[in-house]
């Protein structure tokens, strides 16, 4: 048996070569290397998909959630709600913009930042909570949103890892104020490289946005404000509409993959697989089980060919990073007993039957 990547990204431009590959050419033969047609023709498609009226490309991920927090003037002294169980990058947003991230647990059955525990976490000081569709799966957003609206602050997607996940049936992007994607090439809708965008249905929020990504210039040399420069290449756009195009499709094959998984590992005992919520459409960027025996498990699996991966081993407040916010071993013990018992499999839109069943049965050998 060959091993079973855990995810093949160089499938999806053998699949996609030709469309790639006529891609490239067009945005290399117009010239126009920074910014132009090809960004404003992705941004309206992704706008459009999201059901949003705006939408700003930008560098990554991470430069989208800063440049909301940095475009609603959240900074110094004020405070953002956090999930405990993220990828380090939802807290450090918060942190460039100068803000204090506020972590709060998540439901241990979801993973996902639990809105009975956000109240708790308010001080006059909050100005924004920042939910995380982790992933792959659609935070509870109606307490969340309730929560911010009696309080009077904002809020932020983080939803680098649903790219067409559904909430109640309205796609993972339309939800909040403002909403930060991630196109790292393992994403759903993964470019060749770095690239980012928001969507909002602020009009004021993206135009801020725009300024900002530029050197907070939207003339050149007539700076507006103190800016950055996190621009969405034409290239990575123009990728990205192709992918995009075939991104219902590839989430179907990696919802059917995820059926699989979870029909046939749900009887294997001592692991835990998702549970989803009846009104959740999940994007299944991720199928990640849970094991008291999971570094075990880890190892069996790699001996028996089969690659998996960790999201995440650890928790950001016990990160070096944040040694300063004191917050030790047992502060957060939700995120932490997750970060110990959380093991993410192959899944993916070329993940093969062959390599389905391989999976399959090496995890029940491996708890045997």
């Amino acid at each position: 048996m060959t091993r079973v990547p855990f995810l093949d990204v160089g499938a999806a431009y053998s699949e996609l070569k030709q469309e790639l590959d006529e891609a490239y050419f067009r945005v290399m033969e117009s010239g126009q290397y920074v910014l132009g047609e090809e960004v404003e023709a992705f941004e309206q498609e992704w706008a459009s998909y999201c059901g949003t009226k705006h939408c700003v490309g930008v560098g990554n991920g991470l430069d989208a959630l800063h440049l909301i927090l940095r475009a609603m003037d959240i900074g110094p002294g004020d405070e953002v709600i956090v999930p405990s169980n993220t990828y380090i990058a939802t807290w450090l947003a918060v942190s460039y913009a100068g803000a204090k991230p506020v972590p709060v647990e998540p439901d241990a059955s979801t993973y996902n930042l639990d809105a009975a525990r956000v109240e708790a976490a308010v001080t006059p000081s909050t100005r924004a909570i920042m939910p995380v569709h982790l992933y792959g799966l659609p935070a509870d957003m109606d307490p969340i949103l309730r929560i911010a609206r009696r309080h009077g602050f904002r809020v932020i997607e983080d939803a680098a890892q649903s790219h067409g996940g559904l909430h109640k049936g309205r796609r993972c992007g339309s939800l909040g104020d403002a909403d930060g994607f991630s196109f790292y090439p393992g994403k759903n809708l993964g470019a060749l490289g770095d690239a980012g965008a928001v969507t909002t249905d602020d009009g004021e929020l993206a135009d801020r946005v725009r300024i900002l990504r530029n050197y907070g210039s939207r003339e050149k040399y007539k700076n507006e404000l103190k800016g950055f420069n996190s621009r969405l290449d034409p290239l990575q756009a123009a990728f990205l509409r192709v992918k995009l195009r075939h991104l219902d499709s590839w989430n179907k094959r990696r919802s059917d993959t995820a059926r699989e998984y979870s029909d046939r590992l749900r009887t294997i005992e001592g692991i835990c697989i998702p549970t989803v919520p009846e009104w959740a459409g999940p994007a299944w960027h991720l199928f990640v089980i849970r094991s008291s025996k999971r570094d075990l498990l880890a190892d069996t699996l790699d001996a028996g060919c089969v690659s998996t991966l960790i999201h995440y081993p650890i928790p950001p407040h016990l990160s070096k990073a944040y040694e300063d916010m004191n917050l030790g071993i047992g502060s957060l013990p939700i995120a932490e007993e997750l970060a110990r018992s959380v093991l993410s499999l192959p899944i993916g839109p070329h993940l093969g039957r062959d390599h389905l069943d391989h999976v399959c049965d090496a995890l029940r050998k491996g708890q045997e």
